[in-house]
């Protein structure tokens, strides 16, 4: 007993802790076995402590919130968001046939993708279609809803590329450079599925403009849904990818309840400032590896 019981308080288990293991194993269990009912006893001791330290966590920093929201300088970000909101450019062509399934091009695509970014307060919205779409659905070119294009044209949304017919033959100016260009120009965010790799060959600039600013997306049936993550897990939120200032720097996660004995490793959801990049060895992994 006073050999589990030194090598348990080694470990950092209390005595208490090793006298209730006991009493479920008794006195004859190896030590594996003891070190495994301590881990989970651990685990769920420092569950309950957490849950109650976050709970009285939140209830302070609501009451501070409330107590300091006229003093706050994020509070006027928030009240003035839609003027912290960037810029967005819509590729109507790679929306529309986005929602058609590449084989219609349906308006109705890019009416739900405005109405997205509309909903969240987005002031400045633009949508490029070259304008042959304007032209009648043809079993080669088939376009569905086709009223909703005039529609945003009207209310000053949509606008329409140019294109011309010269001795029968249709002559149409390149509209993914309008959609870049105006990106890159208002400091604004492109939404597409395309990569836009010829343009970011001709200019270095618009290359990282491209890397760091391109939003996509998927539809599911009649929902539009761009990533929570558009540069990946170790880059901006949705909400600050979409804002000139960030209201939240991405720094002032909800920090790990756990700490360093957080046994999540890399998958935990939480922030853990003394990981940076790289996953953490979990508590098990090195009670695991000690008892070796």
């Amino acid at each position: 007993y006073q050999t589990k019981l030194e090598f348990a308080l080694k470990l950092g288990y209390s005595e208490e802790q090793v006298q209730l293991v006991l009493n479920k194993l008794g006195t004859d269990a190896l030590i594996n076995d003891i070190l495994g009912e301590l881990v989970k006893l651990g685990n769920k001791t420092e569950t309950d402590q957490a849950v109650s330290n976050a709970s009285t966590s939140v209830m302070r920093e609501t009451s501070s919130i409330e107590s300091q929201r006229s003093e706050s300088p994020l509070q006027e970000d928030v009240t003035e968001d839609g003027d912290n909101l960037r810029p967005i450019v819509i590729d109507g062509s790679n929306v529309a046939m986005s929602h058609g399934n590449k084989e219609v091009f349906s308006c109705r695509g890019i009416k739900l993708a405005v109405d997205w970014f509309l909903e969240r307060g987005h002031k400045d919205v633009t949508v490029f279609v070259p304008a042959w779409r304007k032209e009648q659905s043809r079993p080669d070119a088939l376009i569905a809803d086709q009223e909703i294009l005039r529609k945003l044209e009207k209310e000053k949304i949509l606008v329409f590329t140019p294109s011309r017919r010269v001795q029968g033959r249709r002559v149409v100016c390149y509209d993914d450079r309008f959609i870049v260009k105006l990106a890159f120009e208002s400091d604004g965010i492109i939404v597409s599925n395309d990569n836009y790799r010829d343009l970011a060959n001709e200019k270095p600039e618009w290359k990282k403009f491209i890397d760091e600013r391109l939003l996509m997306y998927s539809f599911v049936n009649d929902k539009f849904m761009p990533p929570d993550d558009p540069l990946g897990r170790h880059g901006p939120s949705l909400d600050n990818f979409l804002r000139k200032k960030p209201i939240v720097p991405e720094h002032k996660k909800q920090p790990c309840p756990y700490g360093k004995k957080c046994t999540y490793g890399h998958k935990c959801k939480y922030y853990h400032p003394e990981r940076g990049n790289q996953p953490q060895r979990s508590v098990a992994d090195e009670l695991r590896a000690m008892s070796r």
